[in-house]
């Protein structure tokens, strides 16, 4: 394997490493947002904090 080889194999690794970091921050993101939308929507119901906690 020549340098040029090596390097662009370690490019295309390096790049999948981050697609899958970036993914997994959006997940989490995404998951945020999610909680936030339940909490919003159980105020809403009427229901306490303490009522929300029991069902998260």
């Amino acid at each position: 394997m020549d340098k040029s080889e090596l390097l662009s194999t370690l490019d295309s690794e390096t790049k999948s490493s981050k697609n899958k970091a970036n993914k997994l921050k959006w997940r989490e993101i995404e998951a945020i947002h999610d909680r936030k939308r339940l909490k919003q929507e159980l105020r809403e119901l009427g229901m306490s904090p303490e009522d929300d906690l029991k069902f998260l």
